[in-house]
């Protein structure tokens, strides 16, 4: 059987820290930004753990990394 592809898109947008979670940024952050209100933009600058529930599309995004 041949080796599994990585989404290329996945790879770009997601990274995997040491403990084996998957770490992302949140959106929303490059244009439009005047009418945001400045506690979500401080909110949004922040990175986020991708949850649970999604870990097994995750896995099949990333077979290697994971």
């Amino acid at each position: 059987m041949p080796k599994m592809k990585t989404h290329s898109g996945a790879k770009k947008r997601f990274k995997v820290t040491g403990t084996g979670k998957i770490k992302y940024k949140k959106p929303g952050q490059r244009h439009l930004l005047t009418g945001m209100k400045s506690k979500k933009g401080r909110a949004l600058r922040k990175s986020d753990i991708v949850n649970d529930t999604d870990m097994n599309r995750m896995k099949k995004f990333m077979p290697y990394s994971v």
